[in-house]
């Protein structure tokens, strides 16, 4: 069944839980860039895969899965690097999306989204630093979760970009997501009672959400309102999120050619051509540029943290819409991906927590919604997501 997805770069790779505990039962998948002892991550790329070793232990995250009970089948494809939000390998294929077939996945964690929403496992370990657990999750159907940044840990995972990587998951049900959740991070992260007292929507991320999102999710909203005690819409950006995702991007990019910029240029990877394009363009980028663009990232954290605190959750749409089509042309597919990061840096910028919700479009193709909380109050979000499930089903 698992080759009509192409979700794997391998397979046949099993682990045993190392003992019983809350997650007995349970089956997961990680994305291909989680150190497995004894196996080589590619990291989606051939390249990657040949200079580099076998890992030495298994990845923090990994071996805290196992020791909850759970048992690990596979690792999965990503995107080249994780540098990309569309799915679309060019070594090692697109994995297929079960509930929007001839639509991307979503990347860069795309083979760890697919393998859930096919039922192939029970969740799946991906990594999030502009939206890479986030946009696949919505593409495919299922709740995902970014964590506060720094939450999780991260020893053990290849890096993209430092100061944004982070581990998240995704599942097929808020139950689930809640239990990882509960496993990954630390014991000290406490779930208080006390529920979110008022709810924000960002009107100007709204705008970003074309007419059948808004008019298939405003039910949900309309819900999610009424049982509020404060709600209110407002704009989160006084600059305009196209500016905070270029601050996102320059910054990302800075850091995406200092993490791998001396092994791309010993050893001249082979990348598909977006993938090229991308790390040359951030290969240009100048520390000047960096300093600039830290100003803006530091004025938006004061913002965020004045506007959400602790007890308020912001609404905005996961992504613009359902998923585009494969295939589409490179300016087509940068246009969409340029909207989607004016939505993603929100938390990313911050290092928020944002978990995803999946709704079901006119058409029954996959769209979500996303809620994004105060920075460490994870687990009293996936609680609150948890406590709410009678909102987010649907016929």
């Amino acid at each position: 069944m698992s080759n009509q997805f192409n979700v794997y770069i391998n397979e046949t790779l099993e682990v045993e839980p190392l003992q019983e505990g809350e997650l007995s039962g349970y089956t997961f998948a990680v994305k291909d860039v989680f150190a497995i002892k004894g196996i080589t991550a590619s990291a989606g790329n051939p390249d990657w895969l040949k200079t580099h070793e076998p890992a030495k232990l298994h990845a923090t995250a990994v071996h805290r899965l196992l020791s909850a009970g759970a048992k690990l089948h596979g690792t999965t494809i990503t995107d080249e690097l994780m540098y990309s939000l569309n799915g679309e390998n060019f070594h090692y294929g697109t994995p297929v999306n079960p509930k929007a077939k001839g639509r991307i996945p979503g990347g860069s964690s795309s083979g760890s989204a697919v393998a859930v929403s096919a039922h192939l496992v029970d969740f799946a370990l991906g990594t999030d630093t502009g939206g890479s657990v986030r946009v696949p999750s919505a593409y495919c159907g299922l709740f995902g979760f970014r964590p506060t940044h720094g939450l999780v840990a991260i020893d053990g995972v290849i890096p993209l970009a430092e100061s944004f990587d982070t581990v998240g998951w995704m599942a097929r049900d808020a139950k689930v997501l809640m239990d990882v959740g509960n496993q990954l991070m630390s014991e000290t992260v406490s779930a208080d009672e006390d529920s979110f007292s008022t709810l924000l929507l960002g009107k100007d991320a709204w705008r970003l959400a074309d007419y059948e999102s808004r008019s298939t999710l405003s039910t949900y909203i309309d819900a999610l309102i009424t049982d509020a005690e404060i709600s209110k819409w407002l704009d989160i950006s006084e600059e305009g999120l196209e500016e905070w995702a270029k601050s996102f991007r320059i910054l990302q990019g800075i850091e995406i050619w200092k993490t791998h910029g001396e092994w791309i240029e010993k050893y001249k990877p082979v990348f598909g051509p977006d993938i090229e394009a991308r790390f040359k363009w951030a290969s240009t980028l100048t520390d000047a540029e960096g300093k600039l663009e830290q100003k803006v990232r530091d004025l938006v954290r004061i913002r965020m943290k004045e506007m959400i605190g602790e007890d308020k959750l912001l609404i905005i749409p996961t992504t613009p819409g359902k998923a585009p089509l494969c295939q589409l042309s490179g300016g087509e597919i940068e246009k969409r991906r340029s909207q989607t990061m004016q939505l993603s840096c929100i938390a990313g910028l911050v290092g928020l927590p944002q978990v995803t919700i999946p709704f079901r479009g006119g058409d029954g193709i996959p769209i979500s919604l996303s809620i994004i909380a105060g920075l460490n109050q994870d687990k009293k979000l996936l609680r609150w997501v948890y406590e709410n499930k009678e909102i987010w089903k649907q016929d």
